[in-house]
């Protein structure tokens, strides 16, 4: 069969134009192909594209006929909407005018109706304004009516009544209203007080009010005569009546305040009833503690502060037994006894503000006082219960004159104290250097009395009411340190020359006492909220970078970190200075055993007994002797780090200036392990339990230098070929495993072939 090549010829598509030759091709090809039998189909094809053609013409006549009506239809609905939005145009412009025209006939009616307007809303006015000064009249004639009935609770209630109606006046502008208000509220409150308080100090008279001797002295207040109950009761009664009171005293009574520089915090007036219990005993404070009297001196700030906590301590337990359960029965959140306690405070207060500008440039009599006011504190905090929220003496300590007063005289007698501590004969002897279990730290006496006077310092300031002084204290106690430490460095510059000596040890010691003593500071809550204070205050004056307050934030970092680094590097620059002191003298007493003939040495099965070498003797006497003496002069921590750091300079020497610069035989290398192992690292063996550990350099050698032949030639050649194929396997295991099997670990693989070479005798075999 012939076979026909028929070649067909691609058409290409035009993207950028409507393409009729491509898609006939393609139309072509899919219904004909390459079968040339299928062309009998043609007719059938041509008939079907006929059908699809006329079709189509059907459709585009039938589209080209409807499109007209479309659009003539949208037309005729335009033309109705603008009809319709011009007949809507014209009714709202009738729709206008006729309301302009209502408007104007409107306006004189307008006119009369808002003068109308204007006037009853003026007479409601006046009718609300009749109305209060009515309800005011009738408050006032119920409490007369009361008053002249003896009903005196009911008339306190009609007062009090009358005080809510008067705060509520307070936004409004009728003047003469409020100034009528108060003015009665005044006369009646006058007329009740007065009465009330006549009747309340006659009952606290019969109770032997005040109580100014101790609670079991006390007459009657807790006792129980016949007529104790109708004196309780009259008691109760009044009291409940006075606190009434209160609403209308409080706009009426405008408490004494101190100066705004005191920025004591706000607090609400004293209750009425307990401040007439309490003008007895303000009588009497301004009595004996203002004028001319011989009580009111200025060096004796105690006898008022005692006073006042007596007076608080022999009232205690009636205000708690009597006068609190009457408040809880009113319904009242006050506690008596602080309640008692904050009025009596406030004399002191004013006292202090008083006092301290006439001695603040007295450094004795104004630390006299604030002794004195700290002690005061105390004791009204830790025994009393007095909160920390209501006005105290620290708030007029805090006062900025008499602040930088008091941080001043601070520095001034701690610097005192630190000078007298120094020079005292005991300075450097510990207080219990005679009881083992106490002297762990071996602490000299002038470091344990620098940190107690910071601690004193931490105890006077830790009340003070806001976090800026105290970061001011911080601060001073900063200094101190600073100040202390540059004196230790000064004492220890002349025990230079006696490094090992008892006095230069105590320094060494005190540094480091000091250093322990600020890290447990640092985890302290009272310093942590210190440190918290101080990154707000850094934060917001730029004055930090972004990582110091990452790390404070963090609690990473404390504020006596920078004290606690000096003085570690302090610490760490006398220990050197020890090392270096005990290891020269090592090197001194080693100059013999460095000369010792390891070459012709006889071997151990030479010598019946092994025995240390003459020549160690002093290099190990020496080491011993300065082990004891600085192990009974340096606390525990400290001698720890020295004998550590000396074993490593005594490990490098020995390896490095006598097993390294030396030939060994057989007897020469098995004597420096016996030196070694049974002399040398038991003198370290009272302070760990692996000594050996510690001289790395030279257990390796010598495990290399009395290795028996056989081991020290497979060694050697394990070695010589692993240095060989290096370049080839770079990372060949086989050395290095070969070492860690001997139990070498720190050498490196080149001193293990020096190591071996320094010893003397090798069999002959050949090579």
């Amino acid at each position: 069969m012939a076979t026909v090549a028929v070649r067909k010829k691609e058409v290409t598509r035009d993207l950028d134009h409507c393409d009729i030759p491509y898609y006939v091709s393609e139309f072509v090809e899919r219904e004909v192909g390459n079968d040339y039998d299928s062309l009998r189909k043609l007719d059938n094809l041509i008939d079907k594209l006929s059908e699809n053609k006329k079709q189509l013409e059907e459709q585009v006549l039938t589209v080209s006929s409807e499109v007209p009506k479309k659009i003539q239809n949208a037309l005729k609905n335009a033309e109705d909407s603008k009809k319709s939005l011009s007949r809507l145009l014209e009714e709202e412009t009738i729709l206008s005018d006729s309301i302009n025209s209502h408007l104007l006939k409107a306006q004189p009616w307008m006119e009369d109706l808002d003068v109308l307007i204007s006037q009853v809303e003026e007479i409601e006015r006046y009718l609300s304004y009749l109305k209060w000064i009515s309800r005011i009249e009738e408050l006032s004639d119920s409490i007369q009516q009361y008053l002249m009935t003896n009903n005196v609770p009911e008339a306190a209630s009609t007062l009090a009544f009358m005080a809510e109606l008067d705060i509520k006046l307070q936004e409004s502008s009728c003047s003469h209203l409020l100034a009528f208000v108060r003015s009665t509220v005044k006369f009646w409150h006058k007329i009740l007080k007065d009465k009330l308080s006549s009747d309340f100090e006659e009952v606290l008279t019969q109770l032997r009010w005040p109580f100014v001797g101790p609670p079991q002295s006390q007459a009657f207040g807790l006792g129980a005569p016949a007529s104790a109950p109708d004196v309780y009761n009259n008691l109760e009664m009044l009291f409940c009546q006075l606190l009434k009171l209160q609403t209308s005293d409080a706009l009426l009574t405008k408490p004494k305040q101190l100066p705004e520089k005191y920025s004591l915090p706000p607090s609400p007036p004293i209750i009425l009833p307990i401040q007439i219990m309490l003008n007895p005993l303000q009588k009497r404070f301004k009595y004996h503690f203002t004028g001319n009297k011989q009580t009111n001196v200025l060096n004796k700030p105690e006898w008022y502060l005692t006073q006042v906590l007596m007076w608080i301590g022999n009232h205690a337990k009636f205000l708690d037994e009597k006068i609190q359960p009457i408040l809880d029965k009113a319904g009242s959140s006050v506690n008596a006894g602080l309640e008692f306690s904050r009025a009596l405070v406030m004399l002191i207060l004013e006292k202090l503000a008083a006092d301290i500008p006439c001695l603040l440039y007295d450094d004795t009599l104004f630390c006299h006082l604030v002794d004195e006011v700290l002690l005061f504190e105390r004791e009204l905090y830790s025994v009393h219960g007095y909160l920390s929220s209501f006005p105290s003496c620290m708030h007029i300590l805090s006062e900025e004159s008499c602040f930088q007063r008091w941080l001043t005289v601070e520095k001034k007698f701690a610097l005192q104290k630190m000078d007298s501590m120094l020079s005292s004969e005991a300075a450097w002897i510990s207080q219990y250097k005679d009881i083992t279990d106490v002297d762990e730290m071996k602490v000299p006496d002038c470091a344990e009395t620098f940190m107690t006077l910071l601690l004193v310092i931490t105890d006077r300031y830790k009340n003070l009411p806001t976090a800026s002084r105290k970061l001011q204290f911080l601060g001073l106690q900063k200094e101190l340190v600073d100040d202390f430490r540059i004196r230790l460095t000064q004492v220890m510059k002349e025990e230079t020359r006696a490094s090992l000596g008892f006095r230069y040890c105590a320094i060494l010691n005190a540094v480091n006492y000091i250093a322990t003593v600020l890290a447990d500071w640092a985890d302290n809550v009272f310093f942590l909220q210190l440190q918290q204070a101080e990154l707000e205050v850094r934060a917001e004056s730029n004055a930090v970078s972004k990582l110091e307050l990452g790390q404070l934030a963090s609690m990473e970092s404390s504020v006596f970190d920078e004290m606690i680094n000096l003085l570690e590097r302090l610490k760490h620059d006398m220990l050197t200075r020890q090392v270096d002191h005990v290891f020269r003298e090592v090197k001194d007493a080693a100059k013999l055993y460095k000369k010792e003939r390891w070459l012709s040495l006889p071997s151990q099965a030479e010598q019946a007994v092994m025995s240390l070498s003459s020549t160690a003797c002093p290099m190990l006497l020496t080491l011993r002797d300065r082990l004891l003496q600085l192990e009974q002069q340096l606390c525990h921590s400290l001698f720890k780090i020295f004998w550590q750091m000396l074993a490593e300079k005594v490990d490098i020497y020995i390896y490095q200036e006598i097993i390294m610069a030396n030939h060994f035989n057989e007897g020469g290398a098995a004597q420096l392990q016996f030196d070694m192992s049974r002399n040398l690292f038991p003198l370290f063996s009272h302070y760990c339990k692996r000594p050996e550990n510690y001289f790395k350099h030279i257990k390796e050698a010598c495990i290399i230098l009395n290795l028996n032949i056989g081991s020290a030639l497979l060694l050697k050649d394990v070695l010589q070929s692993a240095s060989e194929n290096e370049t080839l396997k770079p990372n060949q295991p086989s050395a290095t495993a070969a070492l860690n099997e001997l139990g070498v670990y720190k050498l490196a693989q080149k001193d293990v072939e020096i190591l071996l070479n320094l010893r003397a005798s090798w069999p002959n075999t050949g090579k």
